[in-house]
Order: structure tokens, then sequence, then C-alpha cells
């Protein structure tokens, strides 16, 4: 399994939901504070245009750290300011091609997410979902006006002196389970329709789908798994969350009890198979040593930064309500 991730209680929670950076937010309208910050500070690139890649080292223990440069070297562009470190130190982000480094590689926050520190995996969620904002805001959704960059990158404003500020799209994700304790408990997991892997593998992941306007997060539970596989849950419990910057959203993870007996019904144009998996079976997935019996095909689990995999792996070792 993935290593548990803890946060300063020392309790576990999704790979993403670690931070320890202070966003200062009092900062932000200080416009000396950010002149003199912006000279001692760091940046971190985040090239938007390649899909939300930063730079970042392999370190010999498994772990990746990210690469933040210093003002003098890093890319022109505006500098969002992000916060400041433990240490005092602040930091920025600017979305721009990524610079050439012999030591280190471009990757996105799917690919190492779970393998950075408490301090890179909260920065490099805020940059990302932050970038993110900026490039789809470019414009004001009003007027139609240009925007430009205001209280540091925390919020964009037309002409006419209107305000827009980031803004986080909830959606719920959750882990169905059967109740049964042991390596016979089954989990019921879906395969989306989209998702083709190069290598023939099948990927099931747990359910999930955004809150809609006027909704909880609780009711979008019951709503989404009755559209995508046909079932009614009951007993939903609420796990834990994390930023999702794809391209700004926050996952609010769940587990719920459905009855293995309910036909599953799938909606085709979200869902191309549901089914459900035994603990065993699931094990099996994170050993990749699980294969689909009908057709051969190796099937995967979610990735590790995701909070779909911490839901499979808290069900997995047995800590199910």
């Amino acid at each position: 399994m993935t290593p548990p991730s803890a946060d300063h209680r020392g309790e576990r929670i999704p790979p993403l939901a670690r931070t320890t950076l202070d966003r200062a937010a009092h900062h932000r309208r200080d416009p000396d504070w950010l002149a003199a910050a912006a000279k001692s500070g760091l940046v971190l690139v985040v090239d938007t245009a390649a899909g939300g890649r930063a730079l970042a080292q392999d370190n010999p223990d498994g772990s990746a750290s990210l690469v933040l440069l210093d003002p003098a070297t890093a890319p022109d562009g505006d500098r969002y300011f992000l916060g400041v470190d433990p240490d005092g130190t602040p930091l920025f982000t600017v979305d721009a091609p990524l610079p050439a480094m012999t030591e280190a590689k471009g990757v996105t926050l799917r690919d190492v997410g779970h393998r950075l520190d408490d301090r890179d995996a909260g920065l490099f969620s805020a940059a990302a979902a932050l970038v993110n904002w900026h490039v789809s805001h470019l414009f004001s959704p009003r007027s139609g006006k240009a925007t430009e960059v205001t209280e540091a990158g925390w919020s964009r404003t037309d002409p006419d002196g209107k305000q827009m500020w980031p803004r986080t799209d909830p959606a719920m994700i959750v882990l169905i389970h059967d109740g049964v304790a042991g390596p016979g408990g089954r989990c019921l997991l879906g395969r989306n329709a989209q998702w083709k892997l190069p290598d023939g593998s099948l990927r099931f992941s747990t359910l999930a789908g955004f809150v809609e306007p006027g909704e909880s997060a609780e009711a979008a539970v019951h709503r989404e798994v009755l559209e995508e596989v046909g079932v009614k849950v009951r007993d939903l419990r609420y796990e834990g969350s994390q930023a999702w910057p794809y391209p700004g959203s926050l996952m609010l993870g769940f587990t719920a009890r459905a009855d293995a007996a309910d036909p599953i019904v799938v909606d085709p144009d979200e869902i191309a198979e549901a089914r459900w998996f035994t603990r065993e079976e699931i094990a099996a997935m994170r050993a990749d040593e699980y294969h689909d019996p009908t057709t051969g095909a190796p099937v995967r689990l979610p990735m590790s930064a995701s909070i779909a995999l911490y839901l499979i792996e808290t069900w997995l070792g047995g800590f199910d309500r």
C-alpha cells in the first residue's frame, strides 16, 4: 500500500490533503511587502500548456522534491503569491514553460503527489489550482472585458473595477462496500467509459461526480451512485477531502454501504462496467497480480495520489464502519 499520510495530529489523511503552507493572506494587499518578497522568495514554475507540469527531482529514498527557483532565474510572467514556508520564505508560482534542467524533469501532481513531502504536496496543489483558474478567467464572464491580476494573484479585476476570486468546484467521491469484515467483504468499483489505458489494462475506481447547485454533498452521493450504477446507498460517512486541481476541484470523500444483491444498472455514457470486488481481489490488484477473469487483461486501481485509492486502501485495511 501507499504509506499513509498523516496530519499534525497523527491522523491518516488523503495524500494531497497534506500541507505546511501558511497562505499569509494578509500580505496579498501589501504591495511593499510583496515587492520585497518577490526579490527574496522562491518560485515554483507550473506550465499549464504542458498539462500543469512542474520540475521535480527523484530522491534516493524513492520520494520526490519540487524544484523551486530564485526570482532571478525564474521565467518571466505574473508571479502569484502562494504563502510562506515554515521558515518564513515567501513562495510564489508562475505559469511559464519549464526551464531545462538535467537533474529534474517535468511532472504533474498526478505523477508525484503521493511521493512529495507535506510542504511540496500542499505547494503543488495550491499552485496548480491557482494557475488553472487564471488561465480560464482572462476575460470577465459579466462583460467580456479583459481582466488583470490583483491581490497578488488571488483576484482578477476588469476595467470597471469588478473583481473575481478563485473558485473551487466541490465533487463527491465514494467507496461503496457491503459492510462485511474480512477477505470476503466486497466493494463496488466502476470503470469510466472514457478511460483507455495504453497497455490495454482495465482501471476500476470509486464513483464520483460534481455537487450540483443547491445540492448537499450527501445528496450528491445518493444521486450520482443511483444515476451511474442504479444502486441505493445508506450509512454515509465522511472520510476526508483533498484538492484535485484538474482544473479546480475539491474531492469530498465518503464511504457508504449498499446491498450487493441489488442489480447494477450502469449509465453507459459514464460507466463502461461496474462490479463488486472482494478484499482479496483488491489486494491482488494492489500487487499487480489480478487479471480480468473474462478477457485476461490486467486490472488496475486508481493512481497513488488520488483520494480514490486512499478510500480503497482504508477499506482494504479493515477500517470500514
